[in-house]
């Protein structure tokens, strides 16, 4: 071949091979295929199907176009597809890439394709961490300087500087082999005595196997940064939804303390109430619940209260739209608000007073209200309700977690009645196919990724 042909030709790959890589990057497959770093059988063959696919019809291209040589990347694709998926897979995709090449009389491809892709991958075996297999550079001398300072402290064998001198050691037996079987394999043949075009062609076969690399690399880090948060996420979930007041605790274990001898049976009703209570907060595998069951906790707790206080001093209205109770909505939500109401609306009122709970569908929106007739917003105009405690910044920090800006809480005075009244406002999730969404990082990607109604 000519000597500028094949500099252009050698150009051109880079590119190519920066095109597939980019191209099949942005199937969310091929990036949930390639975090795995232990894959079943079919997810290797699934892994290996979508790099076949192209780099195929690449070869395909090559034997059709005439002058369009660089369109076949497979020779460094099989050594890619070792390092990254291991012997069995290396040696598959070999089989697979080279299978098109047999049109072409190119009887050779397969099994030379299947014996570099097994030797990749045993060499990724001998990789100590993997991400050393993501770090791979072309440039030797940083290979060098980092297997140089590595050894000067402890002596090992620099995987990233074998894995460079194993791909340029199958470039010469590519080279070898296809001379001496003419037609057989496919290689680019430099001109005699050229050995600047023959470093071009070393060079090319080492930077087409690390632009894939450092491409596919950046995906992984985005991936795990977006695990990493998701991981942060279901951890402050956990955290603000078992948080409970202690003071409501030890005041229950004394109210049921001192009913244990006069009045036995509400005592053991009392129990049976906090149990579930305690029961609900300890399950941390469910981020949402139905309405109604949040209703159910709520009752629990509210009867707690009123044996508390006594049935003269607490009243409990609900006013409930049959439709919401269906609606999915985060679990122990309403229980800061309403020990929040009792806590700073009604204890400071000596006659006691009543609790109204109410929920609406209002479109796609639910409405939940909690209002109370107690001492109301102080005269300096903030609510007795405030966001300060621990509470409500606990309703509102899980609201801002789960809906981003969606969601809206507000807390005010009633309409010239007197009291406190706290709305929850935020978007109705929908129902996954497995039922109530139960997974917290699930619904925080459905309700981001979605706009908001």
């Amino acid at each position: 071949m000519d000597q500028k042909l094949i500099l252009i030709t050698l150009l051109v790959k880079l590119g190519v091979a920066a095109a597939v890589a980019s191209a099949v990057g942005r199937s969310k497959e091929f990036k949930r295929l390639l975090f795995r770093e232990d894959r079943t059988f079919g997810q290797t063959v699934g892994f290996i199907t979508f790099m076949a696919v192209p780099i195929g019809l690449g070869i395909i291209v090559r034997q059709n176009v005439k002058n369009f040589l660089a369109a076949d990347i497979s020779f460094e694709s099989v050594m890619l597809m070792g390092v990254m998926g291991g012997p069995l897979a290396g040696a598959l995709f070999g089989v697979l890439v080279g299978a098109p090449a047999l049109f072409n009389h190119e009887y050779l491809a397969a099994p030379f394709f299947a014996a570099v892709g097994f030797l990749c991958g045993m060499l990724r075996n001998f990789a100590t961490d993997h991400e050393e297999i993501w770090s791979f550079s072309p440039f030797l001398d940083i290979s060098v300087y980092r297997w140089i300072k590595r050894n000067t402290r402890k002596p090992r064998l620099d995987w990233q500087t074998s894995f460079f001198l194993v791909i340029i050691a199958l470039t010469f037996a590519q080279q070898q082999i296809g001379r001496s079987f003419p037609g057989m394999l496919f290689y680019l043949d430099s001109p005699p005595g050229q050995w600047l075009v023959t470093l071009a062609e070393y060079a090319t076969a080492i930077a087409v196997v690390a632009i894939p690399l450092k491409i596919w690399n950046l995906t992984r880090i985005e991936m795990k940064l977006e695990e990493q948060e998701r991981l942060l996420l279901m951890a402050r979930m956990e955290a603000l939804q078992s948080q409970i007041n202690p003071h409501f605790l030890f005041n229950t274990l004394n109210s049921i303390s001192s009913l244990t001898r006069v009045d036995p049976e509400t005592a053991r009703d009392m129990i049976v109430k906090l149990a579930n209570i305690l029961r609900r907060i300890l399950s941390r595998n469910e981020a949402f619940v139905q309405l109604r069951e949040e209703v159910e906790f709520i009752d629990d707790y509210l009867d707690i209260e009123v044996v508390r206080f006594g049935r003269d001093k607490l009243r409990v209205t609900k006013e409930l739209d049959p439709a919401s109770l269906d609606v999915v909505v985060p679990a122990m939500i309403l229980q800061p608000i309403v020990e929040n109401a009792i806590k700073h609306g009604l204890a400071p009122k000596v006659e006691g007073g009543s609790i109204t709970v109410r929920s609406s569908l209002r479109g796609e929106r639910v409405m939940i209200e909690v209002e109370d007739d107690g001492v109301g917003v102080s005269p300096t105009g903030t609510a007795a309700t405030s966001q300060s405690g621990i509470g409500m910044a606990n309703v509102a920090e899980r609201l801002k977690v789960l809906y981003g800006e969606s969601a809206g809480l507000t807390i005010g005075e009633r309409d010239g009645q007197g009291g406190t009244r706290v709305t929850l406002d935020f978007p109705v999730l929908e129902q996954l196919d497995s039922g109530p969404v139960a997974n917290a990082a699930t619904v925080i990607y459905e309700t981001r990724s979605s706009t908001v109604r």
